[in-house]
């Protein structure tokens, strides 16, 4: 019989449309690390010469510190509660079937459709009306809503392609359903649990709009950074600022989607 090959054409157009939407989504983010090293003050061409001093100067700033410090804390609680819920609903979504289960699904991805000012007006209502007062506890809580999502979605493929027959092979030795879990569950979806904590992270790390309703006093980094944007002289130490927090979210993001990766792809086994 004959072997029909099946060659597959680029699509031009295609192609183009990715092009340009790359080159619109990221081209104007590469001007802030550019003015950040310009001596001026004002974003304008032509640069007028090459300075580092807009980032010696971030280095004595104790309120850039503790803002940073805020945001660190509230990122860290964040990342390991949306991830550690994320593993609960992503295995529950793929090992049971729930009544309603679209529903739920769509339930928890709604805060990535849903504009954030709309979360963060409805959480600044309800937690006037119990009486909560505003601090770095409401801020997490509004970055847990928006974070868990982006948990689910990244533990959702490890569970949807796991071995089920390894967690019986487990029970059937005597191994309890917890311990099988740990020894077991767990070892195997790691690249997405760690991928999961690391997107998170950068996620809550970057978030304003919760952080513009919920915070009080106790400014998170994003919110410091706002505030210095009404000083104009300001304004070269906060593209500095942007431009680190740019190196660092990019590494993060790319760290997280290289360990979840990790396993996905596994040696065919083939009888001979």
């Amino acid at each position: 019989m004959r072997e029909t090959s099946y060659i597959t054409r680029p699509n031009l157009p295609l192609r183009v449309y990715a092009w340009v939407f790359l080159t619109v989504l990221y081209v104007p983010i590469l001007f802030i690390p550019l003015f950040a090293f310009n001596t001026s003050i004002y974003v304008r061409f032509p640069l007028e010469g090459f300075t580092t001093q807009w980032f010696a100067a971030l280095m004595g700033r104790a309120q850039l510190w503790d803002s940073l410090w805020n945001s660190v804390r509230v990122a860290v609680v964040v990342s390991v509660l949306s991830t550690a819920v994320g593993l609960m609903a992503a295995r529950a979504i793929t090992r049971r079937r729930l009544p309603g289960q679209s529903a739920i699904v769509a339930f928890i991805m709604l805060p990535l459709v849903v504009p954030g000012i709309i979360f963060g007006v409805a959480l600044l209502v309800l937690l006037s009306r119990l009486g909560v007062p505003l601090s770095l506890y409401t801020v997490a809580i509004g970055h847990l809503i928006v974070c868990l999502p982006f948990a689910v979605a990244t533990l959702l493929p490890r569970f949807e392609g796991f071995d089920v027959s390894m967690e019986e092979a487990s029970a059937d030795l005597g191994v309890g359903p917890w311990a099988t879990f740990w020894r077991v569950t767990f070892p195997i979806v790691l690249p997405g649990v760690v991928s999961s904590l690391l997107l998170t992270f950068t996620v809550s790390f970057d978030e304003f709009i919760m952080a513009f309703f919920l915070s009080s006093t106790d400014a998170t980094l994003p919110m410091y950074i706002w505030s210095q944007l009404r000083f104009p002289r300001e304004f070269p130490s906060v593209l500095a600022l942007a431009s680190l927090i740019l190196g660092a979210s990019f590494l993060l993001v790319f760290a997280a989607l290289a360990i979840g990766r990790m396993g996905a792809r596994r040696p065919d086994a083939r009888a001979p």
